[in-house]
This record gives C-alpha cells, structure tokens and sequence, in this order.
C-alpha cells in the first residue's frame, strides 16, 4: 500500500481511539461506571459495536487507557519543565511544583467512581516508577551539586517528596500549593 494511504488510516484509527476514550470517559461521569455500556460508548462515537471491540474488550479498559494517557501527559510535561529549568535547583522546584500542581487539580476527580477506578494500584504503579526515578535522578544531581542533603538517599528522598506532594490535593488554592512545595524543598536542604 502507498505510505500516503498507511497514514491516512492509522490517522483514522487515532482518531477513533481518540473519540472511544473521550466518550467513554463522558458518559462514566455522567452516569456512573456501572451503569455504562459498549453499544452506548459505541452510538456516542458513532461506530458500530464490532468496531469498538476491534479497539476495547470493555467499558473499565476504556476508561483505564484513558486515565494512562492522561498520566502519559503529566510525565511528558513534567520532563518538560525539568528540561527547560537551567540549574538543577530549579530543575528540582519546577518539577515538583509541576507535581504539587496536578494533585491540586486532581482534587476536583477525587471520589468519584471513575477516579477510584482508575487509581486502582495495579493501574498506577508504572506511572509512580516513573515518576519516581525522574525525581530521584534530580534529587541525586541537586545532591552532587549540593543543593540537598545528602545523609537520605535519593530515592528515600523522592518517596518524601512524592507523598507530601500529593497532600496538594486537599489544599484551597495556588498559594497553598506553593507554600507546600516551599516546606517539601526546605526539607530536602
């Protein structure tokens, strides 16, 4: 087959992986998990059901694959905000600013049936690993360049930043969020 034809259908199928995700998720919220089906998923997107379990065997996958995209993004865009800091104490408070930030506004979905759904262990923990090598790399390099303590080891370090972190969740607004981040870097000191 042409390369123009290849693109233009696997361009197709993102974009129906796309809408499956984005409906599923709608109608979860909506509705509730449980009470949500495939044919209901599928007339949201306006595929029929045979091509929807081309993509999903179920509603719970739907929305697991998801929520890994989502936490896809906040790695991708914590990696960023490492990337463009120019020192490596900056790199450390961009990035767990950057964390301390997605709690806060993870906030809003706590409790709800899909946010239990999704933050099942087994659904997160990849995530978490990522997310902790990346803080425990900068740690150890604000450590070699002596901006942190150096009598924790890093990961130990990164297991304390990650847990105060996600306190964010239940403050009141930015400000709060800041004032968190401040205390957690003044006990990396």
């Amino acid at each position: 087959m042409p390369k123009l034809w290849n693109e233009t259908i696997e361009a197709h199928r993102q974009a129906v992986h796309e809408a499956i995700l984005e409906a599923g998720h709608a109608l979860a919220v909506e509705r509730g998990v449980a009470s949500v089906t495939m044919s209901e998923v599928a007339a949201r997107v306006g595929i029929g059901r045979a091509t929807l379990y081309k993509y999903f065997p179920d509603v719970e996958s739907i929305l697991i694959a998801r929520h890994q995209r989502h936490v896809a993004h906040h790695l991708e865009r914590l990696e960023r905000l490492r990337d463009q800091a120019p020192t490596p104490a900056a790199r450390l408070e961009a990035v767990l600013t950057g964390f301390a930030f997605a709690a806060h506004q993870r906030r809003d979905h706590a409790g709800t049936e899909v946010s239990a759904l999704v933050h099942r262990r087994e659904h997160i923990a990849a995530a978490e690993a990522e997310l902790a090598s990346l803080i425990t790399s900068m740690l150890a390099e604000a450590a070699a360049g002596g901006v942190v303590r150096t009598d924790v080891p890093s990961a130990e370090l990164a297991s304390f930043c990650m847990h105060a972190l996600a306190a964010a969740a239940g403050l009141p607004d930015g400000a709060a969020v800041h004032r968190l981040v401040a205390l957690t870097l003044a006990g990396l000191r």
